[in-house]
């Protein structure tokens, strides 16, 4: 089959690949019909180079319909349509019963000490060959795979896989009060859904703020209150005087590591690109090489007693946090990755209807055919053509 290999920094490729096979009882084999190209994608793009293989399949954003079943499932058949969660998980351990499948004892990556298998990510995450392909092995299907109704487009649905549960886990852990004030920092895919999620929910004033004018117009045409970064020397000091003097009750940062204007962190991300792969993986896990200006930003702007959803992807351990400002304005902080399957019940009603509250049906910028893949990375990293979501169809 063709699928999307990583063979280096920036180096993207459509190969020909072994097709997956059943291997355990509780695998299914998908036939990919979508599958998004994701802005932590763009991290093994860019910085997690070290933690990749040369070859290994990219992507955790698919949906598709089912081919082959092992000889334990039951929950699926032949020719049903699903989404499947970025995640790998049992369904029936501690965790998955806790709803925090992201942390699932059945499939946690304990050699690396990280939570559940992903997809397409890493060999942090268990190097499971992802969804940028014509087919997909999927391990305990069980539990993962989404089913979903026939009737819709594809554009439906497809964001179940990561994009809507991350938003909507971003915007409940931001707990914004009824008709309260929410900024969300970044209005990249997670970022411009967050806010979607959030008015949809009742938020009162929802904020967002980016550098890029494209997302900035997107945002502000969906009825978010927009501010250009470049423009505001001093931006937490101009939300302020938005919100009273105080600051907003909520900030979510769906940025992460990728934050413009922290030079330390800038120049350990350079570090890390140049140093042979065993060094620089252990220089990502034993140092702080993010670049936090998002993250401080996000604890200067929330107000006293308020709360920070971090939802961007940060890769250091070491990583230096202001705790004296944070326990000195008693901030809440949640984050961690989307818990896909606990938060599908909640999002499904907004999907089956006859309208599209979201809007995801037009939420895509692009679609590529998988053999313009590597375009497609490339177009989304350097942010061309007002790239925002990149949907690739095998």
């Amino acid at each position: 089959m063709k699928a999307l290999s990583w063979h280096g920094k920036r180096d993207v490729r459509v190969d020909t690949v072994p097709d997956p096979a059943i291997q355990e009882p509780n695998d299914a084999i998908i036939r990919i019909t979508s599958t998004g190209i994701c802005g932590s994608d763009l991290h093994l793009y860019e910085l997690m180079g070290p933690f990749m293989g040369d070859g290994d399949v990219l992507g955790h954003e698919p949906m598709g319909v089912v081919e082959e079943v092992g000889p334990a499932i039951t929950n699926l058949r032949l020719g049903d349509r699903v989404v499947v969660p970025f995640q790998i998980a049992c369904g029936h351990c501690y965790m998955c019963q806790n709803g925090l499948p992201t942390q699932c004892e059945t499939t946690q990556v304990r050699e690396q000490g990280m939570g559940a298998a992903l997809f397409g990510y890493t060999k942090l995450y268990g190097e499971v060959p992802g969804g940028q392909a014509e087919y997909l092995r999927v391990p305990e299907a069980q539990f993962g795979p989404i089913k979903v109704p026939d009737g819709y487009p594809d554009d439906r649905f497809v964001y179940l896989s990561d994009v809507l549960p991350t938003a909507w886990q971003a915007v409940e852990y931001a707990d914004v009060p009824p008709g309260g004030t929410l900024v969300v920092l970044g209005l990249g895919p997670i970022g411009d859904m967050s806010t979607r999620v959030a008015m949809q929910r009742g938020a009162g004033r929802v904020i967002g703020v980016d550098l890029v004018p494209e997302r900035l117009a997107r945002a502000a045409r969906n009825g978010v209150e927009v501010l250009d970064l470049r423009e505001h020397k001093n931006l937490a000091e101009t939300i302020r005087g938005l919100t009273d003097g105080r600051g907003p009750d909520s900030v979510i940062d769906a940025v992460g590591m990728e934050a413009h204007g922290d030079g330390f962190g800038q120049l350990a991300q350079q570090m890390t690109g140049l140093l042979p792969d065993a060094v620089a993986a252990k220089l990502m896990e034993r140092a702080g090489v993010d670049r936090l200006a998002a993250l401080h930003l996000a604890i200067d702007i929330v107000r006293r007693g308020g709360t920070i959803s971090l939802i961007g992807v940060y890769g250091g351990m070491l990583d230096p946090l202001p705790m004296l400002t944070l326990f000195d304005k008693q901030v809440q902080l949640r984050m961690g990755q989307a818990n896909v399957r606990r938060w599908v019940d909640d999002i499904m009603p907004l999907l089956t209807g006859d309208d599209d509250p979201l809007g995801v049906e037009t939420f895509a910028t692009h679609r590529l055919p998988l053999d313009q893949g590597p375009q497609g990375y490339e177009m989304f990293q350097k942010k061309k053509d007002g790239a925002v979501k990149i949907l690739l169809q095998p």
